[in-house]
């Protein structure tokens, strides 16, 4: 009757063994019996993923190439309007050309003037040589940085040009040259530094 009793046990122990194993938990043997860690299996879980959210995200368009830059059509002058007009800015002081260049924006369009662009064009270096007293060799003595900025307007008319003309040139600061001119291709292309090596090997492979 013992032995009927304990192939029993047995029985109903090896079940439940295997039940839990097939159930996912991690058991070990402590001091003849079995203990077993209750770890959540999340991957198993239908709520395994919550809170992801890139999937939904629409996938980012790859970088197009920049193109290059090309020139606008220069709009013509009328009997009441200017055409495209360049105030040039320019001086030895950065800062104070940049501020004069940022009022003139600011008056443009305080006055309804139309901008069509705003940009600085190539630093100038000038090299300030001295001969000395004794001697025919000559030496550098200083190097004179010309910063230049470029407000391009248009539409500008005329009856209204002296007025803003006055107004620029009261608040001019010392320094700091002013010109206005009408714009040109030439213009456009001297606002790009020139590359003469790299024209000479395109020029060759071509």
């Amino acid at each position: 009757m013992n032995n009927l009793l304990n192939k029993i046990a047995s029985t109903r122990h090896v079940c439940a063994v295997a039940s839990y194993r097939s159930a996912g938990f991690l058991q070990w043997p402590i001091l003849g019996g079995f203990s077993w860690n209750c770890e959540k299996q999340y991957r198993s879980m239908p709520t395994h993923g919550i809170g992801r959210y890139k999937y939904l995200l629409p996938k980012d368009a790859p970088k197009k190439k920049k193109d290059k830059h090309q020139m606008k059509q220069i709009k013509a002058a009328t009997n009441t309007e200017y055409g495209v007009l360049n105030i040039l800015v320019s001086g030895y002081d950065m800062t104070q050309v940049e501020l004069f260049s940022k009022y003139i924006h600011k008056l443009c369009n305080r006055f309804r003037i139309c901008i069509e662009e705003n940009y600085a064009l190539p630093t100038k270096s000038t090299e300030v040589m001295v001969m000395p007293e004794q001697g025919t060799k000559m030496y550098l003595d200083a190097v004179l940085r010309t910063h230049e900025r470029i407000v391009q307007i248009s539409r500008l008319n005329a009856t209204f040009c002296p007025i803003f003309m006055e107004i620029i040139l009261k608040n001019q600061p010392e320094g700091v040259q002013l010109s206005i001119k009408e714009h040109t291709e030439a213009d456009y292309h001297a606002r790009f530094k020139a590359r003469p090596e790299l024209e000479g090997l395109l020029a060759q492979m071509s």
